[in-house]
């Protein structure tokens, strides 16, 4: 059957079965998100979320159908979009009288912690890999779309989405070591 993935058991996914997803997937679970979220950068960028959680993550048990399994994350990953929107939206649309209205501009420890946060992303940006670091600049500051970006330079866009995936990661584990060791972890 087209797009069905060879049911194995297996404890972790190895990077060959998660690339055979993407190819046979990504364009439902696009769709999927596209109808949850209503929104195609917000699609995008759950789908690959989903795939950069099928990298970083080990299921439970042996799964019989990682086509049920992705999609299961997909959910996860729907939700947690959701109920973040929502908290956003519900954050702005509440009206504040002029006296409850805080100070606008960041504390200078805010400005301190964000500026080290940017250096940091910085660094891990500047040592990723050239083609890697290209394609990551190009998608997310540039704003180019993957398909894009594998034209103008002449890769796949399985690839693109790759380099992403690489990015993404690198960028996440900086974070991570640089937050305190006694606070939470609210990235896992």
């Amino acid at each position: 059957m087209v797009g069905q993935v060879p049911a194995a058991g297996f404890k972790d996914l190895d990077i060959s079965l998660i690339e055979q997803l993407q190819q046979t997937e990504e364009g439902k679970l696009r769709r999927f998100f596209l109808r949850r979220l209503r929104n195609r950068e917000d699609a995008a960028d759950a789908t690959q979320e989903t795939f950069l959680r099928l990298l970083t993550t080990s299921p439970k048990e042996d799964l019989r159908n990682p086509h049920a399994y992705l999609f299961q994350v997909a959910r996860s990953v729907a939700h947690g979009i959701t109920a973040r929107l929502m908290r956003d939206s519900a954050l702005f649309a509440e009206e504040l009288d002029q006296t409850q209205v805080a100070d606008e501009a960041p504390s200078p420890e805010r400005v301190v912690a964000a500026r080290q946060q940017l250096g940091i992303l910085i660094e891990t940006i500047s040592a990723l890999p050239p083609k890697c670091r290209v394609v990551f600049v190009l998608s997310r500051l540039e704003g180019l779309s993957n398909g894009e970006i594998a034209e103008k330079l002449g890769i796949s866009r399985n690839m693109v989405e790759k380099h992403i995936i690489r990015a993404l990661m690198a960028c996440r584990q900086a974070r991570l070591a640089a937050l305190p060791p006694a606070g939470g972890n609210a990235y896992d």
